[in-house]
């Protein structure tokens, strides 16, 4: 079973190279399914029920969050009713919505869990704690799929080692930088420090780069939009034994625009 992972779509350009290209990808990678961090894809902060919707409708079959989870106000009320969308499981019990989800598809059936780190992060349950708790909560016949979604790469790689064997595959997201460490760990886990980014690439991950250079050197806070241009998929493309449940390869994945091609 072959999952692509897609790291933090940013904005209305991340979602329109996906609503242009994933169903095409999906087909050429022969995918089983897609699951897609869409933490910053309403603006470059949080998520609506809406733009969900037009994320499954592109052909993403779970979403995952992170620390910008609320940054739409609207979405607490709406999140409840997605039932394939994920905020991280560590967050307060009074928070709305699911920590993880069970994924069905024509030909897979997975979990999905996302979990939120503490390094240079805001404070939160811990996620090692957590995810044993979601462990012992999902079904032992199924692959777990982990977006751990951190600042600190000790952090991530910590978490994987500790997951290692227990899950199919643990990935990491937050710093929209891809890394070069996709790998198979020991036991059997699929593991990258960070999948990368989904949205334009001639940019300060993902913000117009006028507005981020001018704090950089003035220090005077701004609002950082979302960049226009060019946009870049990044994920990894994880092989899954269904009988063992365990990750078979893991590749990295990225699919560029030119620099000469004008958004639409």
């Amino acid at each position: 079973m072959k999952i692509l992972m897609i790291g933090d779509v940013v904005g209305n350009p991340g979602r329109r190279i996906l609503r242009r290209e994933l169903k095409r990808i999906r087909g050429e990678l022969g995918l089983a399914a897609v699951v897609v961090n869409a933490e910053n894809a309403a603006a470059g902060s949080g998520l609506t029920a809406a733009l969900a919707q037009e994320l499954f409708d592109a052909g993403v079959d779970a979403i995952t969050l992170g620390d910008h989870t609320w940054g739409q106000k609207e979405f607490a009320g709406q999140i409840g009713s997605l039932e394939r969308v994920v905020r991280p499981a560590n967050y307060p019990q009074e928070c709305p919505g699911r920590g993880w989800c069970m994924v069905t598809t024509p030909t897979a059936r997975f979990a999905v869990v996302n979990m939120l780190g503490r390094v240079f992060m805001q404070p939160i349950d811990c996620p090692f704690k957590a995810i044993d708790r979601i462990l012992a909560e999902i079904p032992k016949d199924v692959a777990v799929l982990v977006d751990f979604h951190a600042e600190a790469t000790s952090e991530k790689i910590t978490f994987a080692h500790y997951l290692d064997g227990r899950v199919a595959v643990v990935v990491g997201t937050h710093t929209h930088v891809q890394t070069s460490d996709a790998m198979l760990l020991p036991k059997g886990t699929a593991y990258i420090t960070d999948l990368g980014m989904t949205g334009p690439y001639v940019s300060s991950i993902g913000r117009d780069l006028a507005p981020v250079t001018k704090k950089f050197i003035s220090g005077i806070p701004a609002r950082f939009e979302v960049a226009e241009g060019p946009c870049v998929v990044e994920g990894a493309v994880v092989d899954i034994d269904m009988q063992t449940r365990r990750a078979v390869s893991i590749e990295a994945f990225r699919l560029r625009e030119p620099l000469d091609k004008e958004a639409k």
